[in-house]
C-alpha cells in the first residue's frame, strides 16, 4: 500500500510540474526575441504574438541547438522561417542540423555564390528535407502579426560573388506595434552607406528601438551616420529605453567588441547587452514598450 501511495504522489507531482510548465511556454500574446548565446557568431529567434517561430541564422556549431531547447517548448518542433543572412561559417554552420532536426517551414537568404562546405551542407540540407526557399530582394514580409521591412538588399543577389560576404548580410527591421528591433547582420560601412542612402533618397525610416550590432561590435561596422539613422531621430524619453544587443564569444580572437564602437554606442545613451557577459539575452515587447527579462 505504501508504495502504491509513493508511485500516486510522485505520478500527481509529476502530472502537476508537467501542467505548471505547459501553461508557462504557452504563447502569451506578446513578441519575444531572444538573442542565443552561441558564442563568436550570430543567432537569435523570434517568437511571435501569435507563436510562430523565426531563427535569425545559427552560429558556428551545434551549440544552437541547446539554445532553441532551452527558450522552445518541448513540444514544439516548428520553425516557420529560418533566415540566413550570410553564409559565412560563424552564422551558417548550426543551421545545417537545425534544418535536418526541425520542421522548419521556409528559408529566406540571398543565393549568392559562396564556395564554403558549411554552406554547401546547408543547402544540401535544404533539398533533403524539400524545404521552400525565398531569396531575398526587398519584399517586406509579415509573419505572425509582425512586420519584416526588409531594408537590404533591395534587389535579388542570387548567383552574385561577393568579396567580403559580410556586406551581402540580409539587414531587416522587425516591427511589432510602435516597437521596432533593427537586424543589421554583419552589415559593414560599404553596406550602411548604401543603406543610409537609401533611406535619406527615399524618406524611409530606419529608426528602431533596439540594434542588433553589426558584425559582433566589429569597428568595421556601426558608423555614425548608420548610428545617427537608427537611434538619432527618435528623443530619448525618460521612460523609453534604447538597447544595443552584441552576439561575441568570450576573449573572442577578434577582441569583439570593439572598444570605439562600444563608446558610439554609449554616446547614443543605448543600453548595451553582450553575449558574453549577460548570456542569452531576451528581449519581451508587448506593442508599446520593451523589456529584458
Amino acid at each position: 500500500m505504501k508504495n502504491i501511495i509513493k508511485y500516486l504522489t510522485c505520478a500527481i507531482l509529476l502530472a502537476a510540474a508537467m501542467a505548471f510548465y505547459v501553461m508557462t511556454t504557452l504563447p502569451d500574446g506578446r513578441l519575444h526575441v531572444y538573442m542565443l548565446d552561441v558564442g563568436q557568431g550570430d543567432a537569435l529567434l523570434i517568437r511571435t504574438p501569435s507563436d510562430q517561430f523565426i531563427l535569425v541564422d545559427g552560429g558556428p556549431d551545434d551549440t544552437v541547438l541547446n539554445e532553441l531547447a532551452e527558450v522552445m517548448p518541448f513540444y514544439r518542433r516548428d520553425l516557420n522561417t529560418v533566415i540566413l543572412t550570410h553564409p559565412h561559417p560563424d552564422h551558417v554552420n548550426g543551421l545545417v542540423e537545425v534544418v535536418r532536426r526541425y520542421d522548419v517551414k521556409r528559408v529566406v537568404m540571398t543565393g549568392i555564390d559562396y564556395d564554403y562546405a558549411g554552406y554547401t551542407a546547408f543547402l544540401e540540407a535544404i533539398a533533403e528535407g524539400d524545404v521552400q526557399v525565398e531569396f531575398a530582394d526587398g519584399k517586406d514580409m509579415t509573419i505572425g502579426g509582425v512586420l519584416l521591412d526588409m531594408v537590404f538588399p533591395l534587389a535579388t543577389l542570387q548567383g552574385q560573388t561577393f568579396i567580403n560576404a559580410n556586406n551581402s548580410s540580409i539587414v531587416f527591421r522587425l516591427i511589432y506595434g510602435n516597437t521596432v528591433f533593427f537586424f543589421a547582420g554583419d552589415c559593414e560601412l560599404a553596406c550602411e552607406e548604401k543603406i543610409v542612402a537609401s533611406g535619406e533618397s527615399t524618406g524611409t525610416d530606419l529608426s528602431a528601438d533596439v540594434l542588433k550590432v553589426g558584425h559582433h561590435g566589429s569597428r568595421t561596422s556601426s558608423s555614425d551616420a548608420f548610428l545617427d539613422a537608427v537611434f538619432g531621430s527618435r528623443p530619448v524619453g525618460l521612460d523609453e529605453q534604447f538597447y544595443a544587443l552584441i552576439s561575441v564569444g568570450a576573449d573572442n580572437s577578434f577582441k569583439h567588441p570593439h572598444p570605439e564602437t562600444v563608446d558610439k554606442l554609449q554616446e547614443h545613451s543605448v543600453r548595451i547587452l553582450r553575449t558574453d557577459i549577460n548570456g542569452q539575452i531576451e528581449l519581451i515587447s508587448d506593442g508599446v514598450k520593451t523589456i529584458v527579462r
